[in-house]
């Protein structure tokens, strides 16, 4: 019995030939949807370099834990594309699904799509996105690089977006998620509300080693505002939770990072260059009963670069509690003179004034060169990941 479907195929349409390595090598998009209706446990389908149409789509695709079934560009430095259309990729209620050594360029709806088919109850698993392009996509509207909805255990790793309408990754509902050594690059002429976006129910994701530049008018969007009936699981109480955000070089943005109806979230030790406006945003969208305030998030040992346009770091809005955060020992420097910004909120420890030495500025290479100790320990330069290990970048 096959494991997987794609819709509208109802019979093989071309063989492809597999190798006695266990692996299926395809030339085109034919070859590339009967691989995939024929893969099982284990199967890798490498795609050669070239254009490939768009609008595959694939739904309950099934490796099992240390067999995952890959689709992958078989030169890394020539990865197949896909051009155009309202999606590139869209996977249904798959688990124990790699994607990697891909491009995806010029959708109109969402770049790449992985969800759980609307069965709240049943999610994907076990998703590996690595090495993915994504760009050029919408321009305008709700129209996102990579869409996640109702995943859980996911790796998205090594990937760039550059250009989008939405979200470079939004993600609804998705639990125990990394996104790791991405960039995520605005583009004029496309609106770019967020870089990444966790809400509805979305909980136990670690940001961290990324870049992010003009990434949108937040960066990093730490909740959102979702339909009730999209929430995963139904009866969450907060648009996101346990969310980590670290190591990670910012530059641009309206703001940097924005709590919104979120709880327990952390984001530290963050290197962050000229925000347009706010560094931090507390606010509350998803409103009524069910959902508490906006509370208990962190934002310690940041290395903040900012101008004269950020005059209050910290925006606090309506029906939040602020007074749960806690903003502790971030290091704050204010370019050509530019004073100290408001806060509103109380912070302990903080530095001030001193000039961190920063180089290679709004680049993935930037860092700070102080050899002062209290500026070593903020930002991405004292940042040790869990294990001890310091970040790649």
């Amino acid at each position: 019995m096959l494991t997987t479907r794609i819709a509208g195929i109802l019979f093989l349409v071309a063989a492809s030939p597999v190798y006695a390595d266990g692996t299926v090598r395809v030339t085109d998009s034919a070859q590339l949807r009967a691989a995939v209706a024929r893969a099982t446990p284990g199967t890798v389908i490498s795609l050669a370099p070239g254009d490939y149409a768009p609008g595959v789509r694939i739904v309950g695709l099934a490796g099992r834990k240390g067999r995952p079934i890959i689709i992958e560009g078989g030169d890394s430095e020539h990865p197949p594309v896909f051009r155009g259309g309202s999606c590139g990729l869209h996977l249904v209620g798959c688990r124990y699904v790699t994607l990697r050594n891909l491009t995806v360029t010029g959708c109109s709806g969402n770049g790449i799509n992985f969800d759980d088919g609307g069965s709240t109850e049943t999610p994907s698993q076990h998703v590996l996105l690595e090495r993915i392009t994504v760009l050029d996509t919408g321009p305008k509207g709700n129209h996102d690089g990579i869409k996640l909805s109702g995943i859980d255990d996911f790796v998205v790793r090594k990937c760039r977006i550059a250009g989008w309408g939405g979200s470079a990754i939004d993600m609804v509902g998705c639990h125990r998620g990394l996104i790791d050594d991405c960039a995520f690059e605005g583009k004029s002429g496309f609106s770019q509300s967020s870089g990444i976006q966790m809400k509805g129910g979305s909980k136990d994701i670690l940001v961290h080693g990324c870049f992010f530049r003009d990434a949108g008018l937040r960066s990093i969007n730490l909740g959102g505002s979702t339909g009730l009936p999209y929430f995963r699981p139904k009866d969450a109480r907060f648009e996101a939770e346990n969310i980590e955000v670290a190591g990670n070089r910012f530059t641009g943005s309206m703001a940097v990072v924005a709590f919104v109806n979120a709880r327990n979230s952390r984001v530290h030790h963050n290197t962050i260059h000229r925000p347009g406006k706010w560094v931090v945003r507390i606010l509350q969208e998803t409103t009524g009963e069910r959902f508490p305030s906006c509370r208990e998030g962190v934002f310690e040992a940041n290395l903040i670069v900012f101008d004269r346009r950020v005059r209050n770091a910290v925006n606090v809005g309506a029906g939040t509690a602020p007074k749960t955060f806690v903003f502790r020992s971030n290091v704050w420097f204010g370019l050509d003179g530019a004073p100290r910004p408001r806060l509103d909120v109380v912070e302990t420890g903080a530095i001030h004034d001193l000039d961190p030495g920063l180089v290679n500025a709004g680049t993935p290479e930037m860092r700070a060169t102080s050899t002062d100790r209290r500026i070593k320990a903020a930002g991405v330069r004292g940042y040790v990941r869990a294990g001890g290990a310091k970040p790649k970048r």
